[in-house]
């Protein structure tokens, strides 16, 4: 006798994001990256197919950080002292996405400089953050998004305290927009609103609910990101958003991998170990619905595509 194996059929779907614009689209971009559509939760392909893989992006900076762990900056080099260099490298490394973080230091002169830069040297998508200080952000942000017109940037990252501006530049100059909250269903939701109202539209929002690295918070992440992935499938609209994730930049703050002495030698070999810990927490991320995981180490961007692959072959 054969058995049925029960389905579930969602009123809702999550929205569809087109990042990047390719020469006919009016942008310079080599390709462009589709994330969203879902009609099920995450992998259920005897529900419905998953239409698009999850997208990795890779973290590079405008500078040279002094504060990422050695293995980072072994694993990345010289390349991490000129963004463009950096950018190349990090497309040969297998990236979908190139995410470029400004730093306080940077004048409007420089954002706009490391971001035609970078847009010259890869043809990948780009999402663009800004030192996470609202002043500086849009000091930052206005000027590199009208160099960059047309180019379908993501521009980040938005708050409740600084979204206004990030949104009205991004709008007037064709770009999208990153939407972060502290881990919690009702913000996020909030967050939206407020960015819709604007006129902003809803392909336009990549929504980011905030996470925790393995071992730091990741549980709570973990289920406030399947809560907006419920919502979304329910119908409503203002959780209908893809979602954006950093586990590199989580897992890489914590001790457990930035700390290579003076841990308990049961920790075992510090480069595994580090390596573990943020492809570890990029794939729990993964399965609980996150469609772009930002990464900052080349052997995890590895595994975590071969992972990938994986989960989305039928």
């Amino acid at each position: 006798m054969p058995i049925e194996i029960p389905k579930d059929k969602w009123p809702g779907s999550v929205r569809t994001v087109v990042i990047g614009a390719t020469a006919a689209e009016g942008g310079t971009r080599a390709k462009t990256v589709t994330v969203g559509g879902q009609t099920t939760l995450p992998y259920l392909h005897f529900e419905a197919p998953t239409p698009h893989p999850p997208a990795i992006a890779i973290e590079i900076k405008s500078r040279k950080p002094e504060d990422w762990s050695p293995l980072l900056m072994e694993a990345w080099d010289e390349a991490m002292t000129d963004p463009a260099q950096w950018a190349k490298k990090a497309e040969e490394a297998g990236a979908d996405l190139i995410v470029l973080a400004l730093t306080v230091e940077d004048s409007p002169e420089d954002a706009v400089k490391a971001v035609k830069s970078v847009l010259g040297a890869s043809g990948l998508p780009l999402i663009v953050w800004g030192p996470g200080q609202a002043e500086k952000d849009n000091e930052l942000l206005v000027p590199l998004s009208e160099a960059a017109k047309g180019e379908r940037l993501v521009l980040g990252i938005c708050e409740d305290k600084n979204y206004r501006t990030i949104v009205a530049t991004a709008m007037a100059n064709g770009h999208l927009v990153q939407a972060r909250t502290p881990m919690d269903v009702n913000l996020s939701k909030q967050l939206n609103i407020l960015i819709s109202d604007m006129g902003m539209p809803k392909d336009r929002i990549l929504m980011d609910p905030t996470t925790g690295a393995l071992g730091y918070g990741i549980e709570y992440g973990y289920s406030v990101m399947e809560r907006l992935r419920l919502a979304a499938l329910q119908g409503d609209a203002m959780t209908q958003s893809p979602m954006i994730v950093t586990p590199g930049f989580e897992a890489w703050k914590t001790k457990e991998a930035k700390v290579g002495e003076g841990v308990p030698q049961a920790w075992g070999d510090w480069k595994a170990r580090a390596i573990n810990w943020e492809t570890l927490t990029a794939m729990t991320l993964i399965e609980s619905g996150a469609d772009v995981v930002v990464l900052r180490h080349p052997e995890s961007v590895k595994r975590i595509k071969e992972a990938i692959g994986e989960l989305v072959t039928v």
